[in-house]
């Protein structure tokens, strides 16, 4: 099997409006989605990502606060799981609660290897 990461950007302006129980709604779709991928014993680890952090940039190493970008734009989270083939890991995408807001996103890339070939 080959490792896929998947990427959650977006929806988070369209989530500011929900009340407190829709919100929790919400996290227990994520929790039953990543609990199936789980259950097919596919998942490897699976974080949200605290907004903010820092930014080094190029030869300089220059430091900086960020990353500051759009909100569609904002990575949320990863999760990081098994499948057979980049079309088995979109399957599992698909049924991402960040889909359920116009803006959100699910990015699906396969981890490479550092060795040389």
């Amino acid at each position: 099997m080959k490792e896929f990461l998947l990427l959650f950007r977006g929806g988070d302006a369209e989530r500011k409006h929900l009340s407190p129980d829709q919100i929790e709604a919400h996290m227990k779709r994520w929790q039953e989605w990543i609990g199936s991928i789980a259950q097919k014993n596919l998942l490897i680890n699976a974080q949200p990502l605290v907004q903010g952090g820092k930014v080094i940039t190029g030869t300089s190493k220059k430091l900086t606060d960020g990353p500051y970008m759009e909100g569609k734009e904002i990575l949320g989270g990863y999760v990081l799981l098994k499948a057979n083939s980049i079309e088995e890991a979109s399957e599992i995408g698909l049924g991402c609660p960040n889909l359920e807001a116009e803006s959100g996103t699910v990015e699906i890339r396969e981890i490479g290897s550092m060795t040389a070939n």
